[in-house]
């Protein structure tokens, strides 16, 4: 214990607060030592959030520049797509063209053989008929199965009155060329593979079927001939099989008996 005179006794008051206000601050320092720990640890954890936000952030944008650049490829490739596909149709225009010999304009396709083809084409949809070139196309798949040209059965009928109309009086004279056409698959299944060695011998042995059961109807063999394109005239660019499906077709080109077609002697005269 201290003891001390009267001078001392103001010593002993104030020491005592003295004591009491360090007590204070020191708990007031704590105080804010705890609040500060809390806040810098909330800070820590705000600042892990948005670094977490920035890395989300970044691999979003990531994400939307390969999204950007695959929908980039894509338009160009579909581009290129469709470019092939209108260059396949010049290609084949100009192929077919080249193969009907046609120099001038088509002679007219007589108005009751348009007529009647359209008819049958409206009862059968596989057989598509166009009236200002004479031209039938027949999806291949009512006469053929897959990798076989061997005529289907339910094919009969549709032949039998497409020879009706060419052996009528009106169309006796008219020439009939006959298409075969493949997609660009090669031939991979037996026994297909051991019978065609590829799809030009597919083709040309679908348009020599048609050609033959023609013949057996009544159709003059004179009148006909028969080429096989293989996959090379498509009309789909082979990417589905639906477009596989329409590539698979035989055409039968009708034409006037005056029209010049290379390997008929008769109509182009000044080759022979």
């Amino acid at each position: 214990m201290l003891v001390l005179r009267p001078l001392g006794g103001f010593l002993l008051v104030v020491l005592p607060a003295l004591a009491c206000g360090c007590t204070s601050s020191r708990s007031q320092i704590a105080a804010l030592e705890s609040q500060n720990r809390t806040l810098a640890e909330q800070g820590k954890a705000q600042a892990a959030r948005i670094e977490n936000l920035e890395i989300h952030r970044r691999n979003i944008e990531d994400q939307l520049m390969r999204a950007e650049e695959d929908l980039a490829l894509m338009e160009e490739q579909l581009g290129l797509e469709r470019r092939q596909l209108a260059n396949y149709e010049k290609q084949r225009d100009l192929v077919q063209n080249q193969v009907l010999g046609l120099v001038g304009r088509r002679a007219a396709m007589p108005a009751e053989l348009s007529g009647r083809l359209a008819r049958i084409s409206r009862r059968y949809p596989s057989l598509k008929f166009d009236p200002h070139t004479g031209v039938s196309k027949l999806d291949t798949d009512i006469l053929f199965d897959t990798g076989s040209a061997e005529l289907k059965p339910g094919a009969e009928q549709l032949l039998v009155e497409l020879a009706q109309v060419l052996n009528a009086p009106e169309t006796r004279d008219l020439k009939i060329l006959v298409a075969g056409h493949s997609d660009d698959r090669q031939v991979a299944r037996k026994p297909a593979r051991d019978q065609f060695d590829n799809n030009f011998d597919l083709s040309s042995e679908r348009a020599l079927a048609v050609a033959s059961a023609l013949r057996r109807l009544g159709v003059g063999e004179h009148r006909m001939a028969v080429a096989g394109f293989g996959g090379h005239q498509p009309v789909a660019p082979n990417l589905t099989p639906a477009d596989r499906q329409k590539n698979r077709r035989v055409e039968l080109f009708v034409m006037a008996p005056d029209a010049p077609v290379i390997g008929w002697s008769e109509t182009t005269p000044s080759l022979y």
